[in-house]
Parts: C-alpha cells; sequence; structure tokens
C-alpha cells in the first residue's frame, strides 16, 4: 500500500481502508511532533523517521498474534525507547463526515491565547480554534498529519442533559465542510457514546507518541 500518512488517513474518512490482510505499513511522519501507530482492521500502520528495517526486526522478536503486535505494550514500549517519546494511552480513532448549517446550539469563539483549553490543546495540535457555551467547549485543530482534531469538555454539573453530544454534532458543523477526527481513551465509555451519538465512527486504534 503507497501513499503518505494523510493519504492512508484522507482515504479511511471515505470509508476505504488498508487491507485486511495482517499487513504492517511503515510510513515517515508527517511532522516531528507526532509518530505512533494506527492499527485498522488486521492491518497497522507506523509512522516514524526511524528505518523500516528496526520496526519490523522489534515486531519480529514479539511472541505474541501477529495482528495485535504493533499495540503490544512491549513494542510500543521500544518504540519510546528508541525515539525518547512518550504516549499517554491507545485511543479509539473515530470520524465524521461534515454537516452544513450551523450549530443546534449558540457556541461563541473565544479569541484569548491565554484560555487554558487553548494553552493546553496547542501542545498537540496547529491552528487551534476554541468555541464555548455555558458549560462547554468545543476545541478544533489541526493534529496528526494536518487532519483537523475535535475535543470537547462539559462541565460535571450540566451532564447527561445531552450538551456534549450537541458540541460533537457542533465540531462538524464548524469544520469548513472537511471530515473530522476524534480520539477517546478506550476505558472512557462516556466519551465513547457521546461522540458516536454524534455520528463519529470507529476506524481504528491510535497510539500517539509525542517528543518532549
Amino acid at each position: 500500500m503507497a501513499g503518505t500518512l494523510r493519504d492512508i488517513l484522507d482515504a479511511a474518512a471515505r470509508g476505504v481502508f488498508p487491507p485486511a490482510d495482517g499487513g504492517i505499513t511503515v510510513v515517515p511522519q508527517h511532522s516531528h511532533r507526532d509518530a505512533g501507530v494506527i492499527a485498522f482492521t488486521a492491518h497497522s500502520v507506523v509512522f516514524t523517521d526511524e528505518e523500516e528495517g528496526w520496526v519490523r526486526g522489534a515486531l519480529a522478536r514479539l511472541d505474541c498474534d501477529p495482528l495485535a503486535a504493533t499495540m503490544n505494550p512491549r513494542f510500543l514500549a521500544a518504540f519510546m525507547e528508541r525515539t525518547g517519546r512518550t504516549t499517554d494511552t491507545v485511543d479509539l480513532l473515530t470520524v465524521a463526515t461534515p454537516l452544513s448549517g450551523p450549530p443546534s446550539i449558540g457556541v461563541t469563539e473565544l479569541d484569548d491565547p491565554d484560555h487554558p483549553r487553548v494553552a493546553r490543546a496547542r501542545k498537540r495540535r496547529d491552528d487551534v480554534r476554541v468555541w464555548a457555551v455555558d458549560g462547554g467547549v468545543l476545541v478544533l485543530g489541526r493534529g496528526v498529519a494536518g487532519r483537523l482534531e475535535a475535543a470537547i469538555e462539559v462541565d460535571e454539573g450540566v451532564r447527561h442533559r445531552g450538551l456534549g453530544r450537541a458540541l460533537a454534532s457542533a465540531a462538524r458543523r464548524l469544520s469548513g465542510g472537511e471530515p473530522v477526527w476524534a480520539q477517546q481513551a478506550a476505558g472512557n465509555a462516556r466519551s465513547v457514546r457521546v461522540f458516536q451519538a454524534a455520528g463519529f465512527r470507529p476506524v481504528g486504534a491510535e497510539a500517539l507518541l509525542v517528543a518532549h
């Protein structure tokens, strides 16, 4: 399978995935900031500037199910040691098509570069924009391979009222006509339910390795 990481992601957003052949594709990083692994169904993509031979050699030394090798903790630990990077968790990777029309809730864009949510988002994303509504925040920014990524926050006191789903849906209407990606920690069932209720569909798992 040829192409850049962005080519692979753009195809996945259209519902066209790498072949489910048990294979592994190694592609260069899109930028220095982001390296990692995306595991699709029976095919993994490792994006790194390390030599492909090192990646395949490290995977070959594992005694585990080949389909799970790239997400095996021993491989991820070796990957981090090799690159001097860290990772937080393995996320569920989801994507949604854009929607037309204004958001169903009245969000206000914040023009405050010192806002804590903006500052935090800029550590992982470029071109960050933030919208607020009473009790919640929506963040859009360019993450892995320049894809448009969404994140939301809902205050504890207003949860279970549909605000999270409304913010996730708003991301699809504020995307400028392109697909929107979102990652959810696999154990965060509440977040998984919110994004899927807003039309985000699972496409794989992602372990993102970031440089300090």
